[in-house]
Parts: structure tokens; C-alpha cells; sequence
């Protein structure tokens, strides 16, 4: 049997149905259709584009759902921050391998969480969105992942 080579793509370079394949799946995922087939009407793709696609195209987080990922953070340097972002990952059921912060300059700090996202109870795109609305983080990476 070959084995199966993977690649990281951007959303903005996938052909259109792949693209809304994606969002067929999310909309079955989440509920918001009942079927394939009332998912696909929804984005206005044919059932056989789906059908195609379906089992090729895959959004990044379940790619990493039993790995370990590395997040980088660019933090405003304020009392509590790096315990409400653990708070938050943690809610989330990742575990937390490792931690480095470096010492703030200028009312910014760098810190990089190694997590394991075994025991996730949402995907990464959820976290991340959810950390992104925290105030005091100015920017958030997937530096990497992998077993």
C-alpha cells in the first residue's frame, strides 16, 4: 500500500470546490445541516465535487487533533496574563508539556507552549480563535507540530 503523503496548503490557493467541501464537512460537523445533501445546497456544491473531495481535503486541526503543538505568543506584560492564556488552554483539554517565557522588555513578553492536544474537547481553530480575543495577547502562531 503507498503511503500517503500530506500537505499544508493556504485556504486562499485550494480550487473552489475543495474550499467549500471543507465547508460542507463543517456544516455537518457542527449541525447545521441534517444531510450531505442540504449541506451542499447550502455552499452550492454538487454532491459529486463533495464526494470527490471528501475524504482528500482536510482543515488543519484534525490533521493535529493527537499531536503535540507548539503555540508562540507575543504578550503585553501585565499581572495575570500567562495564567488567564494557561487557564484557557487548559479549559480546552490540552495538556501543557512545557513553557518558556522570556523576560519583558518594553511591557512585551515571548511565550512559547508546547501542548499536547489529546484530550482536546474542541479543535484548534476554536482555541485559537478564543485566544485571539484576548486583550492583552498581540499576536499567536502554530509554530509547529507533530507527534
Amino acid at each position: 500500500m503507498k503511503e500517503e503523503t500530506f500537505y499544508l496548503v493556504r485556504e486562499d490557493v485550494l480550487p473552489d470546490a475543495m474550499r467549500k467541501t471543507l465547508e460542507v464537512k463543517n456544516l455537518i460537523e457542527r449541525k447545521k445541516a441534517e444531510s450531505v445533501a442540504e449541506a451542499v445546497k447550502q455552499v452550492d456544491l454538487s454532491r459529486s465535487a463533495y464526494y470527490k473531495y471528501r475524504d482528500a481535503v482536510f482543515p488543519f486541526y484534525t490533521m493535529v487533533k493527537e499531536q503535540i503543538i507548539t503555540l508562540f505568543f507575543h504578550l503585553e506584560d501585565r499581572s495575570g496574563t500567562l495564567s488567564r492564556l494557561l487557564s484557557v488552554v487548559a479549559q480546552s483539554g490540552c495538556n501543557v508539556l512545557s513553557i518558556h517565557q522570556t523576560i519583558p522588555l518594553q511591557g512585551r513578553a515571548n511565550v512559547t507552549l508546547s501542548v499536547s492536544t489529546a484530550g482536546m474537547d474542541e479543535d484548534i481553530h476554536s482555541l485559537m480563535a478564543k485566544l485571539k480575543k484576548m486583550d492583552f495577547i498581540e499576536r499567536i502562531e502554530i509554530l509547529g507540530s507533530g507527534a
